[in-house]
């Protein structure tokens, strides 16, 4: 068997919030909590556990998902529907764009518990 990652925890303030915000964003389905975990599953079939913990211990973390053009498109809208702040590039110096990289579209905006999400319709050097 080759190695391909299975799931990853997601630590956050509210792992209901996250999980909801997450995926009502790329319209993906919540699954069952179990135990402390709310899933959420991709289309590789990696599983972002979202886990409650306390604020102190949460470290900024980073997330990049390749999406379609479609997907995009309508992620985007929510992004600006919702009126959340959203860059073109990971520093943040280019406030209220998208950035066109390797032919696609690409944007950053902050989760409600501080993670840097970051959607793309291109691989990098793709």
């Amino acid at each position: 068997m080759s190695v391909e990652l299975n799931h990853t925890i997601v630590h956050c303030r509210d792992n209901r919030e996250s999980a909801a915000f997450f995926a009502d964003l790329l319209d993906l389905t919540v699954g069952e909590e179990w135990g402390p975990f709310v899933p959420v599953v991709l289309a590789n079939d990696v599983t972002l556990d979202f886990a409650t913990v306390p604020a102190a211990s949460i470290a900024s973390q980073h997330y990049a998902f390749l999406v379609s053009e479609a997907e995009f498109d309508a992620a985007f809208a929510r992004i600006q529907a919702l009126g959340i702040e959203f860059y073109a590039d990971p520093q943040r110096t280019l406030p209220g764009e998208i950035n066109r990289n390797d032919g696609g579209k690409g944007v950053y905006f902050p989760d409600p518990s501080g993670h840097w999400l970051e959607l793309i319709t291109r691989p990098y050097g793709g």
